[in-house]
């Protein structure tokens, strides 16, 4: 990914951040036809000494050709996309002064690096199942849990999945919010993009 230093984000809290809020990503592999995407919602775990950047875990159909095609420790590359906006050139002082201006869009991206790993274990699967589950159903009235389903039936839908590891060898950012504008720039590009009905994640990053 071409990353421009003044796009570039290299705090690691920051990127898992992003990894965390906008966990579907879109994990990038070699198979034998050639490249190929799956977009699977992910879990970023801690950096660790084994994997000083994080651990990305998710599971995947059984049926996906994905886990039998990738040799174990093939390199893998998962891409987040977080808050995005086209940005107009209304919104920039530039436009009354000489007109010279032109249309962009704003984005927020991770791509992260590493070996990809398959587990094919049950017991790990379904501690990822609940983590998954519990995060996403924290915020209702009435969260479902794993244990709402008939046991014998859970033990069939684990058997239909498998579980995929990639601890993190590398990761990289790029945040393209205006930084490369004035500060009046900015100032309206924020409040151009607070008014407008999808781009207030972007003002945040923008203003920020």
């Amino acid at each position: 990914m071409y990353v421009p230093a003044h796009f570039a984000e290299q705090r690691l809290d920051v990127l898992h951040r992003l990894m965390h809020e906008h966990p579907l990503g879109a994990l990038v592999t070699l198979q034998p036809d050639g490249l190929d995407a799956c977009h699977i919602p992910f879990e970023i775990a801690p950096a660790s000494a084994a994997a000083p950047h994080g651990t990305l875990r998710a599971h995947i159909a059984r049926n996906n050709p994905l886990w039998r095609n990738a040799t174990s420790g093939v390199d893998a590359l998962v891409i987040f996309q977080g808050p995005q906006a086209y940005i107009t050139p209304s919104w920039y002082a530039e436009k009354q002064a000489s007109g010279k201006v032109v249309p962009t869009y704003n984005y927020a991206t991770v791509h992260a690096y590493g070996p990809l790993r398959i587990i094919d274990d049950a017991a790990w699967l379904q501690a990822l199942l609940e983590r998954l589950t519990n995060r996403h159903e924290t915020s209702r009235a009435r969260p479902w849990q794993i244990g709402d389903a008939p046991p014998d039936y859970i033990e069939k839908m684990l058997g239909a999945v498998i579980g995929i590891e990639i601890p993190l060898r590398r990761v990289t950012g790029s945040w393209k919010a205006s930084q490369n504008r004035s500060t009046e720039d900015r100032a309206t590009i924020a409040a151009g993009l607070r008014a407008s009905d999808d781009g207030k994640a972007m003002a945040g990053l923008v203003s920020g």
